[in-house]
């Protein structure tokens, strides 16, 4: 594997690219036996500047809103091949690709059942055409569609609940991953080839350049978005709410001062209470406070 790496170095990513780090941990974690289908966006441009590629799999570009239902089109040519059994499938794409232009299309592989495994690359933003908002911005973040002024304190909405609209159509697994716990991710991409069905996998990733943030802090930050709670990192199995990660919440301000995007709430005492109550509505939500031990 290290002689021949299946994401190889020598792509275009900016250094830091928490994006890339998880192509590399999943695609790793699936193995050579692997079809992605990839939609447009940062890592389909930064990984196959044509005549390279980073990709030691076949490799599939689709286009913005599609990559779920070219991935549910190669999973029926593989049965009709008698290969399924021995292929993986992946569909991926970023946020903005999977929870607005995608969205329809990632529904219907969810629906119909594909044995495919759908991959969510979450930087928050659509990045690769200029740090627009996306359904998963995250509240009160300062973006080119979403600007900071008079009259405005960044993104106005809360990230979509992807993970439960996922869990909504009754497929066997669901989970959130960050590329700041890389054993964690392994453990739960291999597990969700493991199953047979729709999989829906979401991976934070933080993005230097649209969260203005330097570069060597990558791994540091996405951790700090899980110890806040506004991260929470679970897995569904069937519906049911089967594993979270555990935590001694950190205050959001820790996450938030890392980062140019929320620069602007920093000296703000109300919008930082409102964003540490999406911290804490998570907590409560998947029961993440690790318990004290006892004396």
């Amino acid at each position: 594997m290290e002689n021949n790496p299946l994401f190889k170095p020598g792509h275009t990513g900016c250094a830091g690219c928490g994006q890339s780090m998880a192509a590399r941990l999943v695609i790793e974690a699936a193995g050579a036996n692997t079809i992605v289908v990839n939609n447009t966006g940062c890592l389909e441009v930064f990984t196959t500047r044509y005549p390279e590629s980073a990709w030691g799999v076949p490799w599939i570009h689709s286009l913005f809103e599609n990559a779920a239902a070219v991935a549910s089109g190669v999973e029926a040519a593989l049965i009709y091949l008698g290969k399924k059994d021995t292929t993986n499938v992946i569909a991926q794409a970023g946020d903005g690709g999977t929870a607005d232009i995608g969205l329809q299309a990632l529904s219907g592989m969810l629906e119909r059942g594909h044995d495919v495994l759908y991959v969510c690359y979450d930087n928050e933003a659509y990045m690769n055409t200029g740090i627009q908002r996306s359904g998963l911005t995250p509240f009160d973040t300062n973006t080119t569609t979403s600007p900071v002024g008079k009259a405005s304190v960044g993104n106005i909405r809360q990230k979509k609940p992807m993970p439960e609209i996922a869990n909504a159509h009754g497929i066997p697994y669901v989970a959130t991953c960050s590329v700041g716990y890389p054993q964690d991710l392994q453990r739960k991409v291999k597990k969700a080839i493991s199953i047979k069905g729709p999989k829906y996998i979401q991976i934070h990733v933080p993005c230097p350049l649209g969260w203005r943030h330097e570069s060597n802090l990558t791994y540091q930050i996405a951790r700090l978005a899980v110890e806040t709670g506004l991260y929470p990192l679970f897995e569904y199995e069937s519906g049911k709410l089967a594993a979270v990660r555990k935590i001694q919440p950190k205050p959001v301000e820790e996450y938030l001062k890392t980062q140019g995007r929320f620069k602007h709430i920093l000296n703000n005492p109300e919008e930082l209470k409102k964003v540490q109550g999406v911290a804490d509505n998570n907590i409560q939500k998947y029961n993440l406070r690790e318990e004290s031990p006892s004396s």
